[in-house]
């Protein structure tokens, strides 16, 4: 299987293979999805937006939930192969 690294932002990356779902943190299932994973014993929950706001909420097959602060169809375009918005800057979407 290949394993295929995107940048989810912030000098961060994730294997796009594991992805089951990436979907924006204001519903409330998503709030619900996340604060599980805050209150869980073990290491649910992977914080990858080095303390900007979360704008997408990545569910991994793992059961791993990681909070990104790039918007979902960024990190969806980037999953695709989409390659007009690799030039831009982290910066560009806070």
């Amino acid at each position: 299987m290949d394993t295929k690294l995107i940048s989810i932002g912030l000098g961060n990356v994730a294997n796009a293979g594991k992805f089951v779902a990436i979907v924006a943190p204001g519903s409330a299932p998503a709030k619900r999805l996340v604060q599980d994973a805050r209150d869980s014993q073990g290491s649910n929950l992977i914080d990858a937006t080095a303390g900007r706001r979360c704008r997408s909420v990545i569910v991994m097959d793992s059961g791993q939930i990681v909070l990104s602060s790039l918007l979902p169809e960024t990190i969806a375009r980037r999953v695709n192969g989409s390659m007009d918005d690799f030039g831009k800057d982290d910066e560009d979407e806070a």
